[in-house]
């Protein structure tokens, strides 16, 4: 620990006075010129050049697909009306609508429902939950401790007697069922392992939460060397903003974050892509300082979500890079030029003065109108638009990923990019379907299958225990010209599927120190990479109601939806 924290205070130190102080960072030195698709070059084992992860928050699969495709169509919310043939999928039966195990039965959620309490999705929480694999406890051990069962929608304590049970259907995740209806569903994604936001962002850059090291103190968010719960990163200067930042103890004075934060070590998606100069990139909103005190980023930017009430826009525990040292911004630096979006800093650029493929999620938009949009892009949304329940909520969640959706699909790149949208935890919702135990833990923080237990000793990964998984169902979507249309795809996949995907279509090594990219299942069972191109249209959605407005066909030809 020593040794990584002399580290980042000797190069802030050095950094102090540079380029850093002013939030530029030098030139990249193989940056692109203008207009150069350098991701077209890359060798690749499909047609997909580019691939946009859409990162959500805190959804389960039955909380927004479970009645799917079946919506209810009141007068007066967005409608959905399935397509003869549309598939169904593993989602909530009748007895399990009217007559379910849990001490309450699913109820739909409307539009004017969209802002509800946030609900309890620790580690330990999940797996009591889940009984053993009965599914009949989210009532009383995920229901969130913040609801105050309320009736008034709408509001972020708004939680009647058993709404970690329900759900929303097509009339209000609209454009999500719309791109259900002409992509590819998978039914059955789990996150990797069960938790909350820190671990599953993670998960989904490495496969991998072990290894995790706590500063500044200890924590209850790392147990065993395993990171379970959300923590802060220690290689962010807007960490625990209301923390005094602290010095290094070999540079007193030099600025650390303060508090506990979490130093990650091994390798993530990133290093491969690196070493293989690769282009990519982390896009987060609000990841643009909104100041600086002595040259230090502050991340104050805010939004109202529909409900009205604010929320800072750039939520630090979501930043899975900025845990790693080798691709971390702790500054938050922004490029020199949109020519440098996705290349890495020249080699010896010093940690207070690089970007490190790290930027805030306006400059992927920029790389697009400028013609270098990376190999690899995570798109995570500013906070009120994140999804997540108690400050942000479906309508929100559906105006950022349209935008950015219909951007990419009216680009160049839409005929040679896949858009993934998964999440990064089930926020505790209900979901009636347990996923296999694929690694096991005995610690005391497991209760899935008895006290100290989850899953069986034979699939335990020795040395590396609270990483149990796989945790709840999520939902995954795959939007692409070359994605199966109308389809859902039941094959097992989890979010280190996202990780290996990477790998195999950009041929890179596997992680390796027990990342669980080398035993998820693959994604490609989503495409039809035999197909002509154009397969799969382009569809234009609306971003406040989410129905079709146009379809864009590969001959430029487009259609009114």
């Amino acid at each position: 620990m020593l040794t990584r924290r002399k580290s980042i205070a000797a190069v802030l130190a050095a950094g102090a006075l540079g380029a850093s102080a002013i939030g530029i960072s030098a030139s990249a030195a193989s940056a692109p010129a203008g207009g150069r698709d350098a991701a077209a070059s890359y060798a690749t084992t499909t047609p997909i050049k580019h691939l946009v992860v859409i990162f959500g928050e805190n959804v389960s699969f039955d909380h927004y697909f479970g009645t799917y495709p079946h919506a209810t169509n009141p007068a007066g919310e967005p409608q959905f009306n399935a397509a003869p043939g549309t598939p169904s999928v593993n989602g909530l039966t009748p007895a399990l609508l009217n007559n379910n195990p849990n001490l309450d039965n699913p109820q739909r959620l409307g539009p004017s429902q969209a802002v509800t309490c946030d609900q309890n999705h620790g580690y330990t929480a999940e797996q009591s939950a889940y009984d053993g694999g009965k599914m009949d406890k989210f009532v009383q051990d995920t229901t969130g401790g913040g609801c105050t069962q309320s009736t008034t929608p709408d509001s972020g304590n708004y939680g009647p007697n058993g709404i970690v049970m329900d759900y929303y259907d097509g009339n209000t995740v609209t454009a999500l069922w719309n791109y259900a209806q002409h992509f590819t569903l998978s039914d059955n994604t789990y996150g990797t392992q069960f938790g909350p936001s820190t671990p599953g962002a993670i998960n989904v850059i490495s496969g991998q939460t072990h290894g995790a090291v706590v500063q500044g103190g200890t924590s209850g968010a790392v147990a065993n060397g395993t990171d379970e719960s959300d923590i802060d990163p220690y290689y962010d200067l807007c960490s625990n903003p209301g923390a005094p930042q602290t010095g290094g103890p070999e540079a007193p004075g030099v600025p650390a974050p303060g508090g506990q934060t979490l130093q990650m070590t091994g390798k993530n998606i990133g290093d491969l892509l690196n070493a293989r100069n690769i282009t990519w990139g982390w896009f987060e909103g609000g990841f643009t300082p909104s100041t600086r005190v002595n040259g230090n980023p502050v991340c104050g930017t805010q939004h109202a979500a529909v409900s009205g009430a604010s929320t800072g826009d750039y939520i630090q525990h979501h930043e899975p890079f900025q845990y790693y040292e080798s691709t971390a911004n702790p500054m938050h630096n922004a490029p020199a030029s949109v020519n440098d979006v996705g290349v890495s800093d020249p080699a010896g650029t010093p940690l207070a003065q690089a970007v490190n493929h790290q930027y805030d999620v306006s400059w992927f938009n920029q790389a697009i109108d400028n013609g270098n949009m990376p190999a690899v892009s995570y798109l995570k949304a500013p906070g009120y638009e994140d999804g997540h329940a108690g400050y942000s909520d479906p309508l929100d969640e559906q105006r950022f990923l349209v935008d950015e959706i219909n951007k990419i699909e009216e680009s160049k790149y839409w005929a040679s990019t896949a858009i993934l949208i998964t999440y990064d935890d089930s926020d505790g919702w209900y979901d009636h379907q347990m996923g296999p135990i694929v690694r096991s833990s005995q610690d005391a923080l497991d209760t899935l299958n008895g006290a100290g237990m989850c899953g069986p000793a034979s699939k335990q990964v020795l040395g590396q225990e609270d990483r149990c998984g796989v945790g709840p169902r999520i939902p995954l979507l795959v939007i692409s010209p070359w994605a199966k249309r109308n389809h859902v795809d039941h094959t097992f996949t989890e979010q280190a599927s996202v990780v290996k995907f990477i790998e195999n279509n950009w041929r890179l090594p596997r992680i390796g120190g027990g990342s669980a990219d080398a035993t998820s299942g693959s994604l490609n069972s989503a495409f039809n990479f035999h197909q002509s191109y154009g397969h799969a249209p382009a569809v234009i959605l609306n971003d406040t109601t989410g129905e079709v407005e146009r379809t864009i066909y590969p001959n430029g030809h487009r259609a009114d939806g």
